[in-house]
């Protein structure tokens, strides 16, 4: 993947825009756009500190947000086009989201509520 450019956000976050293309035969492309923010757990998000660590232990210091469009089976002459057409369906659609100041807490809090709902699934969360 190569990154194309990175994003600063009102809200103290970064986008990095990454291209995940490449060709399937030689007139053939899957093109590929991935977004990526890391947004860092802290205390702030929480009620508990025990809630914040448990999220740590389970995540990590940082959680990554991961936005992802993609196509197969695309004409080669087609591939920058298509990849222009879903950057500029993300900045449009999902940009905005991702600038509001409530993101980063809501995000860290939604997968803090993934450990509670279930368990099984994060045996470092014990």
């Amino acid at each position: 993947m190569n990154l194309r450019e990175e994003v600063a956000l009102p809200n103290g976050l970064v986008a990095e825009i990454w291209d995940g293309s490449r060709m399937i035969a030689d007139d053939t492309a899957s093109v590929v756009l991935v977004v990526k923010v890391p947004v860092a757990v802290k205390r702030d998000y929480f009620e508990e500190a025990a809630d914040c660590e448990k999220t740590k232990r389970v995540f990590g210091p940082e959680i990554v947000f991961e936005y992802r469009n993609e196509r197969t089976f695309v004409p080669a002459g087609e591939r920058e086009a298509l990849f222009g057409e879903f950057l500029a369906g993300f900045r449009k659609d999902v940009l905005p989201y991702l600038s509001k100041e409530h993101f980063p807490g809501r995000f860290i809090l939604s997968k803090h509520r993934e450990i509670v709902k279930d368990p099984w699934k994060y045996p470092a969360a014990d």
